[in-house]
C-alpha cells in the first residue's frame, strides 16, 4: 500500500530532519524543502497528501506560499508552523486557507494527531465529492428521457433556470409527470449542487407539525421542545428546498413562507431574531394554483412570488412517442435488475401504449413495465400481462397478440362520409366535437364507456376531450 506523501517546507535543516525522521517512523513518505521556491517545485512534482509549511521562509512569506498552493489545488491540506500561535492576524490568515497550525517548538505526539486528523478529513472530503458527483450524474438533465418537442421546450427552460440565480421556481404538472426528478435536475445542474437538496411533501406532514419542520424551533418554544432544532430551511442553507404539493399548505403558513421569500430571512418557532437565508425554493403542484388563488384556496401574492419562473411539465399523452422511448428505458433498467432476457415490445403493445392516455403519466408507465417484466416469461413483452383496464381503454377490449380474435368496436366500422355538412361561413371545430360528444353521452344515457365506443375512441380519450372542451368553454 502506498504511503501518504508529506512535504516539509522549513528553512531550518534540523527541524526538517527531525520531522522527517518522525514521519518515517509513523509510516509516511516525507519530502523536504528549505525555501518557498523549492517547496512549490516539490509540491508540483510530488502532489503530497499534506504539507507542513513554516510561516517564516528566507525568500518568501509562508502565507504567500499557502495562497499559491491553494491556487494550484484548492483541496490541498496544509498545516502551518508558526513561532507564535497567538498573533491574531496570523491566525486569522491561517484559518482562511490552512487546515491547521502548530507552534514551535513542535510536540511530535501532537503533530502525529494533527496529521492523522487532517488526512482523515481529506479522505472524507474526497468521499463526499465522489458521492455528490454520483448524485449529480444520477439526476442529470439527461436522465429526463424523451425526444418530443414538448419535452425539449421544457428542458430548455429548466436548463436556463438551473444556470440562473432565480430564487423561486414553480413546477406545475399532473401527478406522475416527474416534478421531483426535474427539481433535482435543476438543483444538481446549478451552482448550488454542492449544498443540500431538501425535499418536503406538504401533503404528507400534519399541519400542526409543518411550521416547526419548516422553520425549526428554539428550546422551550413548546412543551416537547427540549432542545433547539434546525428546520428544513436552515438545513438547506446554500442549497435548494423542494416544496412538493405546495397547494396543500395551509394559508397561515403560506403567509409566513411569503415573508421568508420576500425578506430572505426567517425565525425559528419561539425565536426572537431573524436568521439570514440563502436558498432556492422550487415549489411543485399538480393543481392549478392560479385558479386556486382566484378561488381563495391559495394566496395570490405567494403564487406570483413563486411563479417568477413557471415550468409546465407536459403529461405523457402530449409527448408523442416519448412513451415508447421511456418504455424501452424502463425495460433495460428492469432487465438488468431482474436478469431477464426480454428484448422489447410486440407491435401490439406498441400500439396499445400509443393509444392509451396514461392518466398516471411516467409513474404509471414505469409501474406497468415493472409488472410486465416480473410476469413475462418470453423474450418480448406482449399484451398478455398488461393491466386489463389499460388494454380495454386503448383497444376497446381487444387483445390481438394475447390470442383474442375479436372485431373492432362497432363505431370503428362506420363508413367515413360527409356526416357533418360544413356551413358556408364555417364553424369552429371544437363546437362540432362538443356536439358529437354530447350526442354520444345522450344516446348512451351518460355511460362514458358506451359513448366512447360510439365515437370510436377509448374512455380515457373521451374524458380527456371532455376536460379540454370544458376548459375551452370556461375561457370564452
Amino acid at each position: 500500500m502506498a504511503k501518504d506523501k508529506i512535504l516539509i517546507v522549513d528553512d531550518d535543516s534540523a527541524v526538517r530532519w527531525a520531522l522527517a525522521q518522525a514521519l518515517r517512523a509513523g509510516g509516511y513518505d516525507p519530502f523536504e524543502a528549505g525555501t518557498a521556491a523549492a517547496g512549490l517545485a516539490t509540491f508540483d512534482a510530488e502532489q503530497p497528501a499534506l504539507t507542513l509549511l513554516d510561516i517564516n521562509l528566507p525568500d518568501e512569506s509562508g502565507l504567500s506560499v499557502l495562497t499559491k498552493i491553494k491556487a494550484r489545488n484548492p483541496e490541498a491540506l496544509v498545516i502551518m508552523i508558526t513561532t507564535d500561535v497567538h498573533v491574531e492576524n496570523t491566525i486569522a490568515a491561517l484559518r482562511g486557507q490552512a487546515y491547521d497550525f502548530l507552534g514551535k517548538p513542535i510536540n511530535l505526539d501532537e503533530l502525529e494527531v494533527r496529521i492523522a486528523n487532517a488526512l482523515e478529513a481529506g479522505r472524507l472530503r474526497k468521499e463526499v465529492r465522489l458521492i455528490r458527483k454520483e448524485r449529480a450524474r444520477e439526476f442529470d438533465f439527461e436522465q429526463i428521457i424523451g425526444n418530443s418537442q414538448a419535452r425539449a421546450e421544457m428542458m430548455t427552460l429548466a436548463r436556463k433556470v438551473a444556470e440562473s440565480e432565480v430564487s423561486t421556481v414553480l413546477l406545475q404538472g399532473e401527478s406522475g409527470t416527474g416534478k421531483d426528478l426535474l427539481a433535482k435536475a435543476i438543483h444538481y445542474g446549478s451552482r448550488r449542487a454542492g449544498a443540500p437538496f431538501a425535499p418536503i411533501n406538504c401533503a404528507a406532514i400534519p399541519a400542526t407539525l409543518m411550521e416547526s419542520e419548516f422553520f425549526g424551533y428554539e428550546k422551550g418554544a413548546f412543551t416537547d421542545a427540549k432542545a433547539r432544532k434546525q428546520g428544513l430551511l436552515e438545513q438547506a442553507e446554500g442549497g435548494t428546498v423542494f416544496l412538493d404539493e405546495i397547494g396543500e399548505m395551509e394559508l397561515n403558513l403560506q403567509a409566513k413562507l411569503l415573508r421568508v421569500l420576500e425578506e430572505g430571512a426567517f425565525r425559528r418557532v419561539g425565536g426572537l431574531k431573524d436568521i439570514p437565508l440563502d436558498v432556492r425554493v422550487i415549489a411543485a403542484s399538480n393543481r392549478n394554483l392560479k385558479a386556486d388563488s382566484e378561488d381563495g384556496r391559495f394566496r395570490l401574492d405567494l403564487y406570483y412570488r413563486l411563479s417568477i419562473i413557471r415550468i409546465d411539465i407536459p403529461p405523457l399523452r402530449e409527448r408523442g412517442d416519448d412513451v415508447l422511448i421511456l418504455a424501452e428505458h424502463f425495460i433495460e433498467r428492469f432487465k438488468e435488475q431482474m436478469r431477464k432476457r426480454i428484448r422489447g415490445m410486440t407491435p401490439e403493445v406498441i400500439d396499445v401504449f400509443r393509444r392509451y392516455t396514461w392518466p398516471g403519466n411516467v409513474r404509471e408507465l414505469r409501474n406497468v413495465i415493472e409488472r410486465v417484466m416480473i410476469l413475462e416469461d418470453g423474450d418480448m413483452i406482449t399484451t398478455a400481462y398488461l393491466p386489463n383496464d389499460l388494454v380495454a381503454e386503448a383497444t376497446g377490449g381487444v387483445r390481438r397478440d394475447a390470442g383474442a380474435n375479436q372485431s373492432q368496436p362497432q363505431a370503428n366500422k362506420v363508413a367515413l362520409g360527409p356526416l357533418v355538412s360544413l356551413p358556408a361561413e364555417g364553424i369552429p371545430l371544437d363546437k362540432v366535437e362538443m356536439s358529437l360528444v354530447q350526442q354520444a353521452l345522450q344516446r348512451s344515457g351518460g355511460n362514458q364507456t358506451r359513448a366512447a365506443e360510439l365515437l370510436g375512441i377509448s374512455r380515457g380519450q373521451l374524458r380527456y376531450r371532455l376536460k379540454k372542451l370544458e376548459e375551452a368553454t370556461a375561457s370564452h
